[in-house]
């Protein structure tokens, strides 16, 4: 069976977004249409799961676009991925080869020996 594509507009028409959207989106790598040999945008079955998906995640869960754009670069970047993760677990995030500073290693020990001392019942 013959892919039938979908123009910008068709695909805006389809899935509710407006063409100055799906540019947007495209611009920010959330659903990207394949191209014709002319240049012309083609969206099929795959980008409009994607645009309906997205309406829905913003939906459900109240995210958004900026949230799902930053989830789309720690998926592309594990520096900043690893960074994240590592302020996450409350530990500080390291410079690119360099050493912290020694205030930041003092508060460090400080806190670990205030969570290490008994507290009097």
């Amino acid at each position: 069976m013959m892919q039938r594509w979908l123009t910008i507009g068709e695909a805006s028409r389809r899935c509710g977004w407006s063409p100055r959207m799906l540019r947007y989106l495209e611009q920010e790598g959330l659903v990207v249409p394949g191209r014709s040999e002319s240049g012309y945008r083609r969206y099929g079955i795959r980008e409009l799961n994607q645009l309906n998906a997205l309406a829905e995640l913003r939906a459900r869960f109240d995210v958004e676009l900026a949230e799902v754009e930053f989830a789309l670069r720690l998926r592309r970047e594990p520096a900043l991925s690893a960074a994240v993760e590592t302020w996450l677990a409350g530990t500080s995030v390291p410079e690119a080869e360099q050493p912290a500073p020694a205030w930041v290693e003092w508060e460090q020990l400080k806190h670990e020996r205030l969570l290490a001392t008994p507290t009097a019942a």
